[in-house]
């Protein structure tokens, strides 16, 4: 089982200028704990799920240059990219520069987008859900257009491109691999099924409803002639290390049931860089070949 650090909330000490030195330890930490990836939100407002609306939060793809330039290893990601909060061919343009500034460690994480206060409060139209999966499929048609390095137009319900040049290419082969977020069986997972090398769950209601999404995608595979395990699979969760003696061995289990799920790839926040050393000499090693 690989491990991946997302950083949701960057409220800490010392105010704005510390936000810098501070994400940069945090970056520094999990690539030496030996993680696999490193995940930005994509929210121009905080979420309700983790703090005040109107705590600190960075935009997600300057966030991740800064990474790529304070890191050299570890993959790097939004979890994920709110379809709506950029044209489509300025996303794959976006994605395309962090990938090759990166040395090939992006990913496109990508979903159909939800928190419609931070849409209308900065002014980005935020249509009707089923509208956004819309966008949603378009998109994800328009990015493997122009990571298949065919300069074409491109024309559909909702995007018009007349000249999709993507130049130069990114460095990952043959694109940034597409995780899409969310765990929808109608749409998100069959999106998933036609489109995505990646997706991504939620592990906070066990591992039971983990496997009952993996068991949805695999279905909506086989109706598209798609090989299930040939997407990799995801998870965003938590660990709770400290205080470690008394928590290593239960989140150690947790993700050994995880594993037993269908989990690949767990992803999970904590609450301090000190955390991420525990998990780094505890946790990477144990779970390495879940």
């Amino acid at each position: 089982m690989k491990l991946g650090l997302q950083i949701p909330d960057f409220d800490w000490p010392g105010g704005p200028g510390m936000i810098r030195p501070i994400l940069a330890e945090y970056a520094g930490a999990a690539e030496a704990a030996g993680l696999s990836s490193l995940w930005t939100m994509d929210h121009f407002f905080q979420i309700p799920y983790v703090g005040p609306v109107r705590d600190p939060m960075l935009e997600a793809y300057t966030t991740l240059g800064f990474l790529a330039a304070v890191t050299s290893q570890i993959r790097l990601g939004t979890l994920v990219t709110g379809v709506v909060y950029r044209h489509p061919g300025v996303l794959v343009r976006t994605a395309t520069t962090l990938d090759i500034l990166s040395g090939g460690r992006a990913y496109l994480g990508i979903g159909a987008a939800w928190f419609k206060r931070e849409a209308v409060g900065l002014g980005v139209p935020f249509p009707s859900t089923a509208e956004r999966f819309e966008r949603l499929e378009e998109t994800l048609r328009i990015a493997k257009q122009m990571w298949s390095k065919k300069v074409a137009p491109y024309r559909g319900k909702h995007y018009q491109l007349k000249e999709a040049l993507n130049r130069p290419q990114p460095l990952a082969r043959p694109h940034p691999p597409i995780l899409i977020g969310g765990e929808g069986p109608r749409k998100t997972l069959r999106l998933v099924a036609q489109y995505a090398d990646a997706c991504n769950v939620f592990a906070y209601n066990g591992p039971a409803h983990v496997r009952r999404k993996f068991d949805i995608l695999r279905r909506h595979c086989d109706d598209v002639d798609r090989d299930f395990d040939a997407i990799e699979r995801t998870v965003l969760g938590s660990l709770e290390i400290d205080p470690p003696d008394k928590r290593v061995k239960r989140e150690l289990s947790r993700l050994k049931a995880m594993a037993k799920a269908g989990v690949q790839h767990y992803i999970f926040t904590v609450s301090s860089v000190r955390e991420l050393e525990i998990i780094g000499r505890e946790i990477v090693p144990a779970v390495a070949n879940l």
